[in-house]
């Protein structure tokens, strides 16, 4: 069964999930030609009245964005339960990636299990970052977008309005892919 590749993003108004709320979730769907199938976009209602300055002052800096992410919330519960069907309605495996997962990939996962109790991606997600120092070779830490192949990135930029933050990271991806695939397998 061929794999499906779906980039997420999120934007929230704090650090972590349960405590800070998940405000836009955003996707993108790639196949293994690196061919976008489809996007997904929501915005949900706070469930926490909980506040973060530091994200408050992010959001302060680029009220377009904020102002995006409070387009017609509906209740996560819903949110969620759109987004699972939404996956699933593609034919192959879906395989999530984020750019950072460990941010992205803990709100998404926590919000699916609190509202669906199930995760249409399993327990896993790539990471981008780790993705392209192993492509690269690079230690962990010296990788950065800066240090990417400028060939990796499209004319996108990177907005905080999470679907199109979703398709940008998942065109990334994709670009990698194509270099990795491109390089002889290393044999044990």
């Amino acid at each position: 069964m061929k794999e499906v590749f779906i980039s997420v993003d999120v934007e929230t108004d704090g650090p972590i999930p349960g405590r800070y709320n998940m405000l836009s979730l955003g996707a993108a769907a790639f196949n293994t030609d690196s061919n976008l199938l489809g996007t997904f976009s929501v915005n949900l209602l706070k469930v926490s009245s909980e506040r973060h300055r530091k994200t408050e002052k992010f959001w302060a800096e680029n009220p377009k964005a904020y102002a995006a992410t409070q387009t017609n919330p509906i209740a996560p519960v819903h949110g969620m339960q759109n987004f699972t069907h939404w996956v699933e309605s593609f034919p192959g495996k879906p395989v999530c990636v984020c750019y950072p997962a460990g941010f992205d990939w803990t709100f998404l996962y926590w919000y699916l299990i609190e509202y669906t109790s199930k995760s249409p991606f399993g327990f896993s997600c790539i990471d981008i970052k780790t993705y392209a120092a192993a492509v690269l070779r690079t230690p962990y830490r010296e990788t950065s977008k800066a240090s990417m192949p400028k060939r990796w990135f499209g004319p996108g930029k990177h907005t905080h309005v999470a679907v199109e933050d979703a398709i940008e990271q998942g065109e990334l991806f994709c670009r990698m892919r194509l270099d990795n695939h491109r390089t002889p397998a290393i044999v044990a």
